[in-house]
């Protein structure tokens, strides 16, 4: 199946100004931010389904694009399937795979590439043969399952991953020959009526081998979240931990990961992305804004205060993006949003992805 860019492509050209404010924490002291062009903004896949939840990443000299695709919309049905798209150039892609796990919703899929082989991970509830109502979501009958493959082409899947039963399992990095997941998790796996609240426990699970799965350490303690994180080369881990519709939370902590700096950022972040561009760490997701409701936004993060460079085009539904650097001050960010309307004027849910130019 080729999926080519549809004629009517979103085309931006902004020049947001360099961000103001303290110098990156790991950038050269009185470093400015650098200002940062959105070159454009592309539709690159809608099939009439609600296409959300995206991630970004390169294999073995191809791009890889993966998200959810659901004709019943943006809830837990059964009816839900990943789909994972490659491309030689980032603009035209191929459908190279896509799988569903029987009575259950799969969603929110991350990439990992871990012992030279390249995971899809999926979250998923438990649905049963029809629609679930949203007062029956139960998170302890929540499974994490995997696609994996050798080359980008040959796929195994779904594959359930051992350890996560009762785990929405989320993003998810590789260090030191360790592969590892955000897990958030029922606090005792207490039974309960429906509401995750503050009694569900974000986890970092630990793998051999990225199917089996153990509890490595504890991102919240409470109110836990999806979590991006990633380590630096020592070691040390810094992430984002989504606090319901409170502010998120920067995270930081060092090996054995058993004492947490926990400190409050300025704004709500939905579906968070963190990743290291140019040194610096970037971090994307959804805001809330009084006068045009959610949005898909790009920030750097310096020391521990965010600083916006880029609002992509979005709205209603949107945000989970996912991140590549192309080249030294190119980079390519994926996203889903549905501000767009189909020929009848219906809303449609659908896949984007953004190029960002770093200087003039």
């Amino acid at each position: 199946m080729k999926v080519v860019l549809p004629p009517n492509w979103i085309l931006l050209a902004v020049l947001v100004p360099a961000a103001l404010g303290r110098p990156a924490a790991d950038a050269a002291v009185g470093d400015e931010l650098p200002a940062v062009r959105v070159a454009s903004v592309r539709r690159v896949f809608h099939n009439g389904e609600h296409n959300a939840f995206t991630d970004l990443i390169r294999f073995r000299d191809k791009f890889y694009l993966t998200f959810r695709s659901c004709p019943d919309g943006h809830m837990v049905h059964p009816t839900a399937s990943i789909i994972i798209l490659a491309s030689d150039d980032a603009r035209q892609w191929d459908l190279v795979h896509r799988f569903a796990v029987q009575l259950r919703d799969t969603r929110d899929p991350h990439f990992l590439t871990f012992r030279d082989r390249l995971f899809v991970y999926t979250g998923t509830w438990y649905s049963g043969a029809t629609t679930l109502a949203r007062e029956d979501y139960d998170l302890n009958k929540h499974l994490g399952y995997a696609a994996w493959s050798d080359d980008g082409a040959t796929w195994h899947s779904p594959i359930l991953l051992e350890g996560t039963f009762g785990h929405y399992i989320w993003r998810a990095t590789a260090f030191d020959g360790r592969a590892y997941l955000c897990g958030r998790r029922k606090i005792g796996f207490e039974v309960q009526p429906r509401g995750e609240g503050r009694q569900v426990e974000s986890l970092m699970l630990e793998s051999d081998d990225g199917l089996i799965w153990r509890k490595r350490a504890v991102f919240q303690e409470i109110a836990g979240d999806e979590t991006a994180f990633l380590f630096e080369a020592d070691g040390s881990l810094v992430g984002v931990g989504r606090r319901g519709s409170a502010a998120a939370q920067l995270l930081r902590s060092r090996p054995p990961y058993t004492q947490w700096d926990r400190q409050d950022l300025d704004r709500y972040i939905g579906g968070p992305l963190l990743a290291k561009w140019g040194g610096r760490y970037l971090v994307g997701g959804r805001k809330t804004t009084k006068e045009g409701g959610p949005k898909t936004s790009l920030c750097w993060l310096a020391g521990d205060v965010l600083h916006e460079f880029a609002e992509l085009p979005s709205g209603g539904d949107n945000s989970y993006p996912g991140f590549i650097e192309l080249a030294p001050g190119r980079a390519l960010v994926s996203y889903y949003s549905s501000h767009e309307r189909d020929e009848s004027g219906r809303p449609i849910t659908a896949i984007y992805l953004a190029e960002l130019v770093i200087g003039d």
